[in-house]
């Protein structure tokens, strides 16, 4: 996980980074700080004393190789040349795995398309675009999530973009009276919470997009908006990108045959397919990280852990890793539990009316995070982990928010999480923000209680993204009911297609304010392929509802089973806002669509 900032001034302007975004860019990646800037001029006016500044910022989090790579990756010898921010993980390159460091890695592939790339025309117009071309088929290349800014002096371009899937944070900002453009991680400049009126965007995760920056004026006067307008860029090149669903693959829309089928048992192809889906993608996301700062303070070896709700697609993930893990090394399932002023009411009336006519109510006896349903699921599938896991170093961290302390950090979550601006937005980046922040009563495997705990691992895992394949939300047997497999099949589409459209920016920063880089193996653009290719009845079985298990994520709820976690598999859906209990904390008439105010 890295923090990226660049901006782009035209002469007379000055930009100056606020000491708060410093501090937000740098919680992002607290081992190291970079800053490069270049002179722009216009491919038409070389004169350097009347050029536009482009300043890039980079922080990093040291998460691959045996070393920190510094940023913005760079000729550190001169004050010309192109410049990388990076901030992702790219788990392939080509289809090879990467070994060492990743960042470091695409630099050098940059570096030798500048040096090497050929073209096959000396027209000048179509040389550019074949150069541009091999810059991009870099990007095209890679597997994994990442958001960076590439710029390539020899053109006077700027590549920026996220990844398909949208997994990393790169939101986008132009000022209409200076003509100044700023690319960020996170948002800069918001005032009071007032966050509406900034304009800042999230840069869309359909393509790449490049920003010509040959033909600038002499002056940030007067420049419209398609002098600083980026192109896109499709992912895909060569067919139809329509044809490709989140530019990752086609979606098999086949019907079951008339004949019918075989209805899904722990024995289909499609349990132990997914299976090893799994066990490949976490192999990629939780072996060789390097061992947290200060490690040595620490009497265990923990560098994952898991954002635990105890529901089924966070504890298969819990499970697996088990499996492909080195068995010394511990593993924090984080559990996050809010005191909801609203809902503690209730259960001080529902205490009081138990309690008899004089309504008595001892209020120290009332376990308000307890009671949450996660938490209540979370400690019933740590239960069923340790038993199925004998061994492994499974802590169970109670993180207990009480009210005054949501309200402390209340505008830092908005700001986070903007432009989301929403109750929903913000009661879900409440859970996640805690969450990731890992601090809590810690369960160790021994029964031990530590009341005060910090996790140590820098990597967060999350099930986010097994709905949306396996069809695990209410709309999906809706679907199966008003219009059979045909409708089952379209919302489905409708799911995965919107993927790269998710929040997916907002949750990343929410968690990735404290030092934290969460990874998601059910986004694995193999797993999410196969998911894609593979028909709906084999996945989700809405027309054989009888069996163990229910039929939506039953391929999912089947690996559990022969995980032989039975429990799991029969945990329903619950959205984490209402799990958590961070829904509704004042009133219960406020919608989720609702603005904050």
């Amino acid at each position: 996980m890295c923090g990226i900032h660049a901006v782009l001034t035209p002469p007379g302007v000055t930009h100056i980074v606020s000491s708060d975004l410093t501090r937000c860019l740098c919680n992002r990646g607290p081992d190291y700080l970079g800053q490069v800037e270049r002179r722009v001029t216009s491919s038409t006016n070389d004169d350097s004393t009347d050029c536009w500044t482009l300043k890039l910022t980079s922080t990093v989090l040291a998460l691959r190789g045996d070393h920190v790579a510094k940023q913005p990756l760079s000729d550190l010898d001169t004050d010309k040349g192109s410049v990388l921010c990076w901030n992702g993980e790219a788990w392939r390159i080509n289809g090879e795995p990467v070994s060492g460091n990743d960042g470091e890695e695409i630099w050098r592939m940059l570096r030798g398309v500048e040096a090497n790339a050929s073209v096959t025309t000396t027209i000048p117009i179509l040389m550019e675009e074949e150069k541009e071309e091999h810059i991009l088929d870099v990007f095209r290349a890679i597997e994994g999530p990442f958001a960076f800014v590439y710029w390539h002096e020899a053109s006077r371009k700027v590549f920026f973009g996220r990844d398909r899937l949208g997994r990393r944070s790169l939101m986008m900002k132009r000022d209409e009276r200076t003509g100044e453009v700023v690319l960020s991680s996170v948002a800069e400049g918001l005032s009071g919470g007032d966050a509406n009126a900034n304009g800042w965007k999230e840069v869309e995760a359909d393509g790449i997009y490049v920003l010509d920056l040959g033909m600038l004026p002499s002056s940030g006067e007067g420049v419209t908006s398609a002098v600083l307008q980026p192109v896109r860029r499709d992912w895909i090149k060569g067919v139809d990108p329509a044809e490709f669903v989140s530019s990752i693959g086609r979606f098999n829309k086949s019907l079951p045959p008339a004949s019918g089928y075989a209805p899904l048992s722990i024995t289909s192809p499609s349990v132990a397919a997914l299976k090893q889906q799994l066990i490949n993608s976490l192999s990629l996301r939780v072996l060789n990280i390097p061992q947290p700062p200060n490690a040595d303070r620490v009497a265990h070896d923990t560098r994952v852990a898991v954002l635990f709700s105890g529901g089924l697609d966070c504890t298969v993930l819990a499970r697996l890793a088990h499996e492909v893990m080195d068995p010394e090394q511990g593993i924090d399932l984080l559990n996050v539990a809010f005191e909801n002023p609203r809902v503690v009411a209730q259960l001080r009336k529902d205490h009081a009316k138990n309690n008899g006519p004089n309504g008595e109510v001892d209020v120290d006896s009332i376990d308000f995070y307890e009671a949450c349903p996660d938490r209540i699921t979370g400690r019933k599938s740590f239960a069923e982990l340790q038993r199925v896991c004998p061994g492994r170093a499974f802590r169970f961290v109670a993180v207990n928010v009480p009210y005054t302390k949501t309200l402390s950090h209340r505008q830092q979550v908005i700001s986070l999480i903007y432009p989301h601006n929403t109750e929903m937005d913000l009661s879900i980046g409440y859970a996640l923000y805690f969450a990731a922040r890992g601090q809590g009563a810690c369960t160790h495997l021994d029964g031990r209680v530590e009341e005060e705990y910090t996790s140590p691992a820098r990597v967060l895992l999350s099930g986010l993204g097994a709905d949306e394949l396996f069809g695990g939300y209410s709309r999906h047997p809706s679907a199966y009911e008003r219009a059979g497999y045909a409708g089952l099949v379209d919302e489905l589409l409708l799911d995965v297609g919107r993927l790269g459209k998710r929040n997916l920016g907002r949750d990343d920063r929410a968690m990735s304010h404290w030092s934290k880089e969460v990874r998601f193996p059910y986004l694995d653009e193999r797993l999410v392929k196969w998911a894609m290719d593979t028909p709906a009845w084999e996945k989700c079985d809405f027309e054989n509802e009888g069996g163990e298990v229910e039929p939506g994520k039953r391929v999912l709820r089947l690996l559990a089973l022969e995980l032989s976690m039975e429990g799991v598999a029969k945990e329903k859906k619950r959205a984490i806002q209402f799990g958590a209990r961070t829904a509704k904390m004042e009133s219960g008439r406020v919608k989720g669509t609702t603005l904050i105010s």
